[in-house]
């Protein structure tokens, strides 16, 4: 990608510590109040990446005190929304279109979203809309891939 999207511009212009990191996920919650539910924490971020953390607080149980599973769906999708704001250049726009979700076992500790498109597509060739999958996988903190996502988002020409 030739040049650099506003909000991976305004990552980049942060500090690379908790501080910056902080800043930026605020400000996320502010443009998309509804992330603030699970509490996001942008940890990295680069055209075609995302990482996320949300930490196992009250607000997210479910009924047996584990990681909700929409909470986790709602993690998944700021990631998703991150790395597409960070991705798509500023002469497309970007819709989520779909979300299969893979539940693979309890979450009983904070997440870490890992958002990916690995082959990014050449945003110039698309000229009437396209498909674009983002992979979100949800780990415990042990490692252990807990939820899968991948999210379909529809991107065209501004």
């Amino acid at each position: 990608m030739t040049t650099q999207t506003p909000t991976y511009r305004g990552w980049l212009k942060l500090p690379r510590n908790r501080v910056g990191s902080t800043l930026f996920s605020l400000g996320m919650c502010l443009r998309v109040p509804y992330f603030a539910t699970v509490l996001p924490h942008v940890t990295r971020l680069e055209p075609g990446l995302c990482e996320a953390r949300a930490p196992k607080w009250w607000g997210v149980h479910n009924h047996i005190g584990t990681f909700h599973a929409i909470a986790a769906c709602n993690l998944a999708e700021a990631a998703m929304g991150m790395l597409a704001e960070a991705t798509v250049p500023t002469s497309h726009r970007w819709i989520p279109k779909s979300m299969n979700t893979r539940y693979l076992t309890k979450a009983d500790t904070g997440l870490r979203a890992v958002a990916t498109v690995p082959d990014l597509p050449d945003f110039a060739e698309i000229t009437s809309g396209t498909d674009l999958v983002v992979s979100v996988a949800l780990y415990d903190k042990a490692g252990t891939e807990v939820v899968h996502a991948d999210i379909t988002i529809w991107v065209t020409p501004k």
